[in-house]
């Protein structure tokens, strides 16, 4: 399976995602997180991205007679390059961004699902809205982006903070 096909499916991005932060998960760990995927499937995918060396072994214990594998995710590999992506056709763009919003509609709804989820006090945000830019205006902007992302991007956990999945999408609007 090629990285485009390995990473481009809802129940993979998401387990891509709930391993994102440098931890370390077993598998009953991510059916726990994602409870509304089968555990079947869940342990199908990590399998594939296992496979793949999307995920690592870090460490493995005996329990009750059975292997534990903790996994860590390579960072490196889960995302997919500008090589591949500059190869896309323009369905396997189309498939992407499909999996891409089924991803977040899952993981917004499990937000959604817990006990106590309150979007105000959470500072929860969703918004859509024009912006005209020139090409050069554009790439300043994602520049800016970046560098102001950049220092966050490699938080590791601690008590104090949780996890926020954030979704940035730009792509030309058609003309009033």
């Amino acid at each position: 399976m090629d990285t485009l096909d390995l990473l481009v499916h809802p129940v993979r991005l998401r387990i891509v995602f709930a391993m994102s932060g440098g931890q370390t998960r077993t598998t009953s760990d991510l059916c726990a997180q994602l409870p509304d995927v089968p555990k079947t499937s869940v342990y199908r995918h990590v399998g594939l991205l296992a496979e793949a060396g999307v995920l690592e072994v870090a460490d493995e214990r005996r329990v009750h007679g059975a292997v534990e594998r903790h996994y860590r995710l390579r960072g490196d590999r889960a995302a997919i390059g500008d090589d591949v992506a500059a190869a896309m056709s323009l369905d396997d763009h189309r498939r992407a961004f499909a999996a891409g919003m089924a991803a977040v509609l899952a993981e917004f709804n499990a937000y959604l699902d817990r006990p106590g989820a309150d979007p105000m006090a959470d500072q929860v945000g969703y918004r859509q809205g024009v912006l005209w830019l020139s090409p050069a205006e554009l790439t300043k902007l994602i520049d800016q982006l970046r560098s102001v992302l950049r220092p966050v991007v490699e938080n590791e956990p601690t008590p104090e903070r949780s996890p926020h999945l954030m979704t940035a999408i730009f792509f030309p609007a058609t003309r009033p």
